[in-house]
Formats: structure tokens, sequence, C-alpha cells
């Protein structure tokens, strides 16, 4: 899940798309905008997590994983993991991240 531009999103389209091939190929991936419904998300992110076990990582970008913060916040799996990534746009913020949260209660902090 990104808030990439169009030529970004084209690019990364075109590549994903070869991992999707297959006859019965499922996307693995949300290509999210300004105009994408946060139900949108939370469908793709419960998806990727919950039903789909071929996915191993979810990559998400940290300013989208803000729109579903308790779904990605109370997803405690070992796999996939997922880890929320900066974005071109959006700096990461430590305090945000779920990972970055669980180890500091690990270790009391």
């Amino acid at each position: 899940m990104d808030g990439r531009n169009d030529d970004e999103r084209s690019w990364a389209n075109g590549l994903l798309q070869h991992v999707t091939d297959g006859p019965d190929a499922q996307r693995n991936f949300l290509v999210v905008d300004s105009k994408t419904e946060t139900s949108t998300i939370e469908n793709a992110f419960r998806n990727l997590t919950q039903e789909r076990k071929d996915i191993a990582v979810v990559l998400i970008n940290q300013h989208i994983a803000e729109r579903i913060r308790h779904s990605v916040d109370t997803f405690a799996d070992p796999f996939p993991a997922v880890l929320e990534i900066p974005s071109k746009d959006h700096p990461y913020d430590p305090e945000k991240d779920s990972v970055l949260k669980r180890v500091r209660r690990l270790f009391g902090e």
C-alpha cells in the first residue's frame, strides 16, 4: 500500500504484475491515493494479513498505516511481518511505528 504518483504507480504496477501472474493470481498490493476509502485499505490489510497464506511481508507507508492504526497495532501474528515504511512526502516517525512500540514494551520502555 502506498501513496505514489502516477508515474511511479505505472512502473510499480508493471513490475508487480509479474509477481501476480498466473491463472489463479490474486492482487498482492493496493495502490492508495487521497480518494481511497479507509474501508478499502482496511479490507486489503485484512486480506493480506489474515486470509492470504502466501504473503510473508506487508510493506505499508506509515501515513497509510495511520488511517488503519487500530488494525495495524492489534495485528500480533508473526507472519506476515508488517513493516511501516516512510514515503517521499511523509517522513518516518518512530513514535507511531507498531513494531517499534512492541519492541519497547518487551524491553520495558
